[in-house]
């Protein structure tokens, strides 16, 4: 039985549709992810699903509580590690925690050991008395991921959890991530628009303007483009797509940067037969650079979309901001 069930869900905003009939099913220790550019209704579906904003149309079903219906269960199922800040840097990491166990009544016996044996996981056994405000960024997202687990959490919901780390502190981050599913057997559900992350996930969402485009494991969303992919500038793309679209066994498409984009089955052997079919045009189309890799998570997205990820958009944050806000008592 699916542990995150959604079925047909909407959100709207006025006019704008941020979330478009969205239908997926989680299953109990899998690691979940939305991959799409900000803007694309990702952080909005974690907010219908965590209770704090409720769906326009359609179901969501967490632990087998309905989320509108029984917003409470729900909260009592769920950890969720935000995508702004939200320790209160002014108490120490055990004090954080503490503050947390409060707010789920964790008799203080059992946060005694949870507190210890999660500091201990993310390494921060010994951090536990200093200021949340002398962490390092990795540091706080490590105290984070310990917080959200503390009232022994069904589905922990990752909001861009690595978002502003820098690769190495990204890695590490993983790594407890890992480690965590391995040990609590939790369910995980995140965005990212991080390409590299969202290889860690069993299954990926590809997400788009509020859509599902298409959902499966990283294998199998690559196999979708299939073989190798060619990249090539020419002095003339249109021609040089047209003549090359005379080739049997691959496909062309342009993308936003007016690259050509070539799959086929062996790139190595492709790349001097195109140079010849286009060096032979009249007139000759000329070739700038050529690059030739293997698909990628990004390639899938490109394929699907037809456009790059696009990391700069606004995404629709606010409500769990707000929340974030609220639970430390910034905001009333």
């Amino acid at each position: 039985m699916p542990v995150i069930e959604a079925r047909k869900l909407v959100r709207r905003f006025g006019a704008f549709t941020a979330v478009d009939q969205v239908d997926f099913a989680v299953e109990p220790g899998e690691i979940f992810g939305f991959l799409g550019p900000n803007g694309a209704g990702k952080s909005t579906t974690i907010n219908m699903l965590c209770t704090m904003l409720r769906p326009t149309a359609g179901t969501a079903i967490i632990n087998g509580f309905d989320v509108m219906g029984q917003p409470n269960r729900v909260r009592q199922s769920i950890g969720i590690i935000f995508q702004d800040a939200s320790l209160d840097d002014r108490l120490t990491g055990r004090e954080n925690l503490r503050f947390h166990a409060m707010l789920y009544d964790v008799p203080h016996t059992a946060f005694v050991q949870r507190a210890e044996e999660l500091l201990m996981m993310v390494d921060l056994a010994d951090k536990a008395k200093a200021l949340v405000r002398t962490y390092s960024g990795g540091m706080r997202r490590r105290l984070e991921i310990a917080r959200g687990l503390l009232h022994h959490p069904t589905v922990l919901f990752l909001d861009e959890p690595t978002i502003g780390l820098d690769p190495q502190t990204r890695r590490h981050i993983w790594d407890y991530l890992l480690k965590l599913r391995a040990r609590e057997g939790v369910t995980m559900f995140m965005t990212t628009h991080y390409m590299s992350e969202a290889e860690h996930c069993d299954r990926i969402a590809i997400v788009d303007h509020g859509k599902i485009v298409a959902l499966d494991t990283p294998r199998m969303l690559k196999a979708m483009v299939g073989g190798d992919l060619v990249t090539v500038h020419t002095s003339d793309n249109a021609r040089a797509a047209a003549r090359l679209a005379t080739l049997r066994g691959i496909g062309i498409r342009t993308t936003d940067e007016n690259t050509l984009i070539i799959e086929t089955a062996q790139g190595d052997r492709f790349i001097p037969t195109m140079v010849d079919v286009l060096r032979t045009a009249d007139p000759p189309i000329q070739v700038e650079t050529i690059g030739l890799s293997h698909p990628t998570l990004e390639d899938v997205f490109v394929k699907l979309t037809g456009h790059a990820m696009r990391a700069s958009e606004a995404d629709t944050v606010q409500p769990l901001r707000e929340m974030a806000q609220m639970w430390l008592g910034k905001k009333r």
